[in-house]
């Protein structure tokens, strides 16, 4: 295993027990408290651009998703919990009590937003305000999977496969898969946006078999349960308590049109806006990356 390089120099690092197993995570700066959660297929490791700016006015938490990093990989159940974003949104929670936060404010890119908001429907209150990185709500995004979407978003329905086959293909050349996924998401359209030693961590973790078989979980959960969760609180009419700030990459997955009209179908009070840059916010324009998501955090309920 190669030596990787500490992206957040001054912060702790630990791991803290849940039902999902031991979850990495990494803590630092001052002031209230602010989860940040990552997404596919990366780690903690995809906020060190914006942490130092974040840490001036917040106390950090920024772990590793139950399957990815350096975070156990817990055995997944018939309906792929502790994949299924409930379950990880329960995880983030316990994380978050066992470091003394009850209430805090709390931002997630990709998979990490999924659970971020689908936290934010299943515990109202626990969050004094809510950032989603570049998705659009799991509901929103089946039903409006059309040819150009699937194009799009392919590995979407190719990891919700049965396992193996998902997990099998993957595994035959790790890294070139994480390289050319990575890649074809950014504005750039190569790796040039990533610091290569981020790169390294994201490839370190992509090669073990157990996590290649959690994110296809993951994927597996947002096909089904994570579906029907969401299913479910539209036919309710149920919506996020909190204000909502989105932020997406101009060239990012929801680019085409502005993701706001969706988000106010979940939310009350949703703001936001695009971010020069493709799917990456945090990494390929943490300047105002990092600046949009201090105006909202900081900004008086």
């Amino acid at each position: 295993m190669p030596d990787l390089a500490d992206l957040y120099p001054g912060f702790e690092s630990r791991w803290i027990h849940t039902e999902a197993g031991r979850l990495f995570v990494r803590t630092g700066g001052s002031g209230p408290p602010l989860l940040l959660l990552h997404g596919y297929p990366q780690s903690n490791v995809m906020w060190h651009r914006v942490a130092p700016r974040l840490a001036e006015k917040f106390s950090l938490v920024i772990p590793d998703l139950p399957g990815y990093g350096w975070s156990d990989v817990p055995r997944a159940g018939p309906d792929h919990a502790p994949y299924t974003k409930r379950a990880m949104a329960n995880a983030m929670i316990a994380l978050m009590e066992e470091l003394g936060h009850a209430r805090f404010a709390l931002a997630g890119h990709d998979r990490g937003g999924r659970v971020a908001y689908r936290l934010a429907l299943d515990h109202p209150g626990r969050l004094s305000r809510l950032a989603v990185l570049d998705i659009l709500p799991t509901y929103a995004m089946w039903q409006a999977m059309d040819a150009a979407l699937a194009y799009k978003v392919w590995h979407w329905t190719f990891l919700a496969l049965p396992e193996p086959f998902p997990e099998s293909m993957i595994g035959k050349d790790p890294v070139h898969y994480l390289d050319w996924k990575m890649a074809s998401w950014t504005g750039t359209g190569d790796l040039s946006p990533f610091d290569p030693r981020a790169l390294a961590h994201y490839r370190t973790a992509f090669q073990d078999p157990l996590r290649i078989h959690a994110t296809c979980e993951d994927y597996r959960a947002g096909r089904t349960t994570d579906l029907a969760f969401d299913g479910a609180d539209r036919a309710a009419g149920r919506k996020i308590d909190c204000p909502v700030l989105v932020l997406w990459g101009k060239h990012g997955i929801p680019s085409e049109n502005s993701p706001l009209s969706v988000w106010a179908e979940w939310a009350s009070d949703v703001r936001g806006t695009p971010i020069e840059s493709g799917h990456f916010l945090a990494e390929e324009n943490p300047g105002p990356t990092a600046a949009a998501l201090l105006e909202f955090f900081t900004e008086a309920s």
